[in-house]
């Protein structure tokens, strides 16, 4: 497959060369052909491109080592050329695979898997390297009218840039999937967000690749770059709701106060998370309903996660009624803090058992401690327990819960005409 390309490739660089003929009549006509052809480069307000350098020198030296002097293409020229095409892709196609085979090796030696899949995606961009630099040698062995020479600039700019982003451009995604692979493994939020920054990023990349071909190439891109910025602000002008969304969506990525499937408040809102996407996140909650949450909302809310409590606080209050004595209150609180501290669940450190308030129809008795382990259900059916053995402690000392009650106190004719009222009947 790759050596279609790289022959699709060669076809389209040597389509100048067939053209020749029709380059040579039109510059025909102009007393210095090289003038005109500069004089044209200036007023089309770009340079033209030359071949890289590391290609003119392999090619000098070769010319060099063979002591091909001539500047006229003989039998020796093109039989350098023939032999440089055939080394070439020989190196392409098996030294290029010895190579990448030895790699391999030591690959399967390191505890990363990253390099196992980067050498797969670097392969075939280097082995392309390798053909177009064969191709551009033997080109440059011969010698071209620099008509020819000119559209073989092109070409050759054109190439090894598309290889070389090719290249990057493969690493670069190879990268992201690998990241994408340990966020879903480790259940991170960002997973979710990971397909978008990659289309993102690679757009991105793309959109500078193909200005960095267009600088080499000798265009102005200034220009283009300056409409772009007034462009985008016209856009950006356009969607602002969109975009902050957007960016609302990538403080969640980064930030990560959530996950899918856990149980959050984001503002009002409280429910199960069920999906976190580019322009909303969706809560499910208690009642079984759906709240879809723009994303700047949630980036711009107090988001409490209930799903990461690293242990549960409980408080309450046992309200005891006035006829309770002060022995009996005293004996109360000790039983609680044993019952409590009883308990194998609960963090003995953050108990507090006291006789706290005098309240309008109640003795107070603050209960306070800290579960060690933050489950939902466990917690409840410690609470279900320590509760019931405080309700079994009460009744057994005689003791009762108080609830909120009035008592009116009567004296003097108010009480006689109270107590005359019921003796006759009324």
């Amino acid at each position: 497959m790759i050596f279609r390309h790289v022959f699709a490739l060669f076809v389209l660089c040597l389509l100048p060369v067939a053209a020749f003929g029709q380059a040579e009549d039109a510059a025909s006509t102009s007393s210095d052909p090289t003038t005109t052809a500069a004089a044209a480069a200036v007023a089309s307000g770009h340079a033209d491109p030359g071949l890289p350098g590391f290609i003119e020198t392999v090619a000098d030296t070769i010319l060099a080592l063979f002591d091909v002097r001539d500047t006229e293409n003989t039998w020796q020229h093109y039989s350098l050329a023939a032999v440089i095409l055939v080394l070439a892709f020989l190196l392409r196609k098996v030294g290029a695979s010895l190579l990448f085979a030895v790699l391999r090796r030591f690959t399967v030696r390191t505890k990363t898997t990253l390099d196992d899949k980067l050498l797969p995606a670097i392969e075939e961009p280097i082995k392309a390297f390798i053909a177009l630099l064969g191709i551009y040698v033997a080109i440059r062995v011969l010698k071209l009218p620099p008509e020819v020479d000119r559209d073989v600039g092109y070409g050759a700019t054109v190439a090894f840039s598309l290889v070389t982003f090719w290249l990057f451009l493969r690493g670069f995604h190879t990268l992201l999937d690998h990241a994408h692979e340990i966020a879903k493994r480790k259940k991170l939020s960002v997973a979710a967000f990971m397909p978008w920054i990659k289309k993102t990023l690679t757009v991105v990349f793309v959109i500078f690749g193909v200005l960095m071909v267009a600088q080499s190439m000798g265009f102005e891109v200034r220009a283009f770059l300056a409409g772009l910025g007034l462009g985008g602000l016209a856009f950006a002008l356009a969607a602002q709701d969109t975009l902050a969304n957007l960016f609302g969506s990538v403080v969640v990525a980064v930030d990560q106060p959530f996950k899918v499937g856990e149980f959050v408040q984001i503002g009002a809102h409280l429910g199960l998370v069920e999906d976190i996407g580019l322009r909303s996140t969706k809560l499910r909650t208690p009642a079984k309903s759906l709240v879809t949450l723009p994303n700047r909302t949630v980036a711009s809310e107090a988001i409490t996660n209930l799903s990461r409590f690293t242990q549960r606080r409980v408080e309450q209050v046992i309200a005891l009624t006035y006829d309770t004595k002060a022995e009996q209150m005293d004996a109360m609180v000790e039983e609680i803090r044993t019952i409590v501290g009883g308990e194998e669940e609960v963090d003995p450190a953050s108990i507090m058992v006291f006789f706290r308030d005098y309240s309008t129809s109640s003795l107070d008795i603050w209960i306070v401690y800290l579960t060690k382990d933050p489950d939902f259900q466990k917690h409840m059916r410690l609470r279900q327990r320590i509760n019931l053995k405080i309700m079994r402690a009460v009744q057994a000392r005689g003791l009762s819960f108080a609830f909120p009650s009035q008592t009116l106190y009567l004296g003097g004719e108010a009480a006689q005409r109270l107590v005359g009222g019921k003796n006759q009947g009324i």
